[in-house]
């Protein structure tokens, strides 16, 4: 590959003549070209991975890995005076995803691809994603996020359906992204469906409000529409059946064209439906098996039950969804009516009434996956064994032999060697680079007392800080405090996540520091994440931190030593930046509420310390490390569950603590609620006092007491920095290689393609 030569031939200018804009287009045409020469992954039996998000990311330096040409592009790039990073600001971020479950789904397809498994992503191909955020008067706004309006990955497979609703019916299109494994010769693809009559004009420029009345036009607009009203409701089912029934006919069909006679369906697709959001995939396969290839009911409800496979990652009331049986009737009324037979079968089986389908004339979904599917899996050790033996217990006592766990994993190809390619160098120079395809990096164990790889590692971190500065400082105009420890917290808002709990800590933190005890060397601690448009609460955290970063600059006695920083619209843009510069990782989840968690997994192969509860994947996380390179805190997960089964959980009581007291009321207090809004500061204070259901109080002394010995610890240079070595080292867990690995070993059954 001689990028000059190609620039020679294609804009008639020397590589060194080129913007970066046009760099970009040059390297996409490259990659564009590769991977279309590639064929796909192909074998008897495919898997469909269908999800509601997809949170690929940027590709352009992913698939410059993955195709093995990133170093040659990069020195080539250096060369001519051009920067890759910079090249890459070019490219749009797909507005495919939101959170966690968005980001496993894109590391999982990577991975799929990776290890030659005949398989696609299927999901939706939102115009709009779920919002743009911004941050005004210390509040959050939203916006349209749009990103189809620039060239991109997407290409159009000239493949469309028929999708009925009840009173009318809507033509899709179907779209696809290439999914390039690492140095592999073949390619799978992210299958994304799109309405044929979407009209991106019911779209204000600067709101995300539209009419939700309008299904021909609107079902792809948005990731999860505000559902605060029975029109937003209604439309997220209308959504969901336009994504699986699409999924359905394109599996139906590709199995036939691989000479599938339908009775051997099974033999042919397998299909992992992420969380509850694609359920319908199982009545609406038993519809077409039935409708339109005359196959009996029982015998398409034994095949559909022995072709999917289903993932639950919450035990959270809010996502194990319910939709009301009207909803499903005025939406599709064949689906609804196979869902009533199908809970029939279920009643006449189990006299339970837990386990039934429709309860009080709403549908369970979970419920219909356990019953119509042949796998449940969990996404971390503690998280199955919950479900095993609390939240999914009546049916894990009928059907013990469809459980597993499958602990969540990461791509080290984007969240290593992408991210942090000073690291992976090391590595290779280390290790060897074995690890690049195995993602075993144990081997970095004997050097945890070797002074010389200590120091490069500090160096990494102390480069990656400065890129992480650069990147706040473009974005957003924040100024990171020189040589300040780097604490973050980057998740999705949520009450359960906690991030309220360390805001407290940082008031706490605040009113020390006024007292005189200045901290061996400045702290910088980051948050980042969106909060639903309906879950006020989560707005009402997120303007508390904004206040709080404000309230902490503008005090020239602490803001030397004590920043606060929000990152606006968190995207894996960002999450490339900020990971491989963080010294403390922040995992501080109600235990038992967090299923897995995956940024702590890309935090500790960055070498961040963890400071955590023993919740989600954060157990294993401990097991691996050891007690010395973790820290950990809280009430246990059996601590938890019993709280709120018996009740006894008194947020009031703990308030009336003085030293907790103390920090809750200072967001009341009248000077600091006359810098922000005080209706939305003294509803948290409220909820905080009178409520609390996630329990940031409950643990909050503990996580204060903990925290402090992190940042005490962290002055002993070598001591740290050997915690940060062992972390890097024992991550090789959580490569999402072994994770799928583990789904097809005993859930999948592909045949791998050479």
């Amino acid at each position: 590959m001689n990028l000059d030569e190609l620039s020679r031939q294609k804009y008639g200018r020397s590589l060194a003549e080129l913007d970066d804009a046009t760099v970009y287009q040059l390297l996409m045409s490259v990659v564009s070209e590769k991977s279309a020469e590639l064929p796909l992954n192909a074998g008897k039996k495919r898997l469909y991975y269908i999800s509601a998000e997809f949170l690929i990311g940027k590709l352009l330096t992913n698939n410059l890995i993955n195709l093995g040409l990133y170093d040659e592009a990069k020195q080539q790039l250096a060369e001519a005076g051009h920067d890759l990073n910079k090249v890459e600001e070019n490219e749009v971020e797909p507005s495919l995803g939101n959170g966690g479950l968005g980001r496993l789904a894109a590391c999982f397809i990577d991975s799929m691809a990776t290890l030659g498994l005949p398989g696609d992503g299927v999901g939706l191909n939102y115009h709009f994603g779920l919002f743009h955020q911004k941050f005004v008067d210390n509040q959050q706004t939203t916006m349209p996020d749009g990103w189809l309006d620039r060239e991109g990955w997407l290409r159009d497979e000239n493949t469309s359906f028929t999708v009925e609703f009840g009173s009318f019916s809507v033509t899709s299109k179907l779209f696809s992204i290439d999914v390039l494994g690492y140095e592999r010769p073949k390619k799978n693809r992210l299958r994304l469906f799109d309405l044929e009559s979407i009209d991106d004009s019911l779209v204000p420029d600067n709101s995300i409000g539209f009419d939700k009345t309008e299904l021909k036009k609107n079902l792809t607009l948005f990731l999860y529409p505000d559902d605060s009203d029975r029109n937003g409701q209604l439309l997220r089912v209308y959504q969901q059946y336009f994504m699986v029934s699409n999924a359905a006919q394109l599996i139906v069909k590709e199995a036939i064209s691989r000479g599938c006679n339908l009775h051997d369906l099974a033999e042919y697709a397998v299909i992992q439906i992420n969380d509850t959001h694609p359920t319908m995939v199982i009545p609406e396969l038993i519809r077409i098996l039935t409708e339109d290839h005359d196959i009996a009911f029982d015998e398409a409800v034994s095949i559909v039950r022995s072709m999917v496979a289903y993932t639950n990652h919450t035990i959270l009331a809010e996502a194990l969804e319910k939709w009301p049986l009207e909803f499903l009737e005025e939406v599709s009324p064949k689906i609804a009516a196979i869902i009533k037979k199908l809970d029939e079968l279920t009643r006449a089986e189990f006299d339970d009434p837990a386990v039934q389908i429709i309860i009080d004339g709403k549908v369970h979904m979970a419920h219909l996956a356990i019953h119509y599917g042949y796998s449940i899996n969990g996404v971390a050790a503690l998280h199955t064994k919950i479900l095993e033996e609390s939240e999914l217990k009546p049916f894990y006592d009928i059907y013990p032999e469809k459980f597993s766990n499958k602990t969540n994993g990461i791509t080290f190809r984007r969240w290593l060697m992408g991210c942090n390619p000073e690291l992976a160098v090391l590595l290779d120079t280390l290790l060897g680079t074995e690890w690049r395809h195995t993602g075993d990096v144990s081997g970095l164990l004997k050097f945890a007392d070797d002074d010389e790889v200590l120091e490069q590692l500090a160096a990494i971190k102390d480069d990656a800080k400065q890129v992480m500065r650069d990147f706040l400082k473009f974005n957003q105009g924040a100024q990171v405090l020189d040589g300040s420890i780097v604490d973050v917290q980057v998740k999705r808002i949520h009450e359960y996540k906690r991030q309220q709990m360390l805001a407290l800590y940082l008031i706490w933190k605040y009113l020390d520091i006024k007292n005189g005890n200045i901290p061996e060397r400045p702290i910088t601690v980051i948050f980042g994440g969106k909060a639903a448009p309906a879950y006020v609460i989560a707005q009402d955290i997120i303007h508390l931190i904004l206040t709080l970063g404000e309230w902490i600059a503008n005090d020239p006695d602490v803001a030397p030593y004590l920043q606060v920083i929000m990152i606006e619209n968190y995207n894996v843009t960002a999450a490339e930046r900020i990971i491989p510069a963080a010294d403390i990782s922040e995992q501080i989840s109600l235990a038992s509420k967090e299923a897995s968690g995956t940024s702590n997994m890309k935090f500790m192969l960055n070498g961040a310390v963890t400071l955590c509860t023993i919740d989600g994947a954060n157990v294993e996380i401990a097991e691996l490390v050891g007690d010395d390179n973790i820290y950990t805190f809280g009430a246990s997960s059996d601590e938890v569950v019993k709280l709120y089964a018996d009740g006894s959980y008194n947020a009031h009581a703990y308030y009336l603590k003085p030293g907790i007291k103390l920090l809750v009321d200072f967001i009341t207090n009248p000077q600091f609620m006359a810098t922000g809004n005080a209706e939305r500061l003294q509803r948290l204070h409220d909820d905080l006092t009178s409520k609390d259901w996630f329990m940031a109080l409950l643990d909050l002394e503990e996580y204060i007491q903990e925290k402090e010995l992190v940042y005490s610890d962290y002055e002993d240079r070598k001591l740290w920095l050997k915690k940060s070595l062992v972390n890097i080292a024992m991550a090789g867990k959580f490569s999402s290689d072994r994770t799928i690995a583990e789904y097809n070993d005993e859930i999948w059954h592909l045949q791998a393609d050479k």
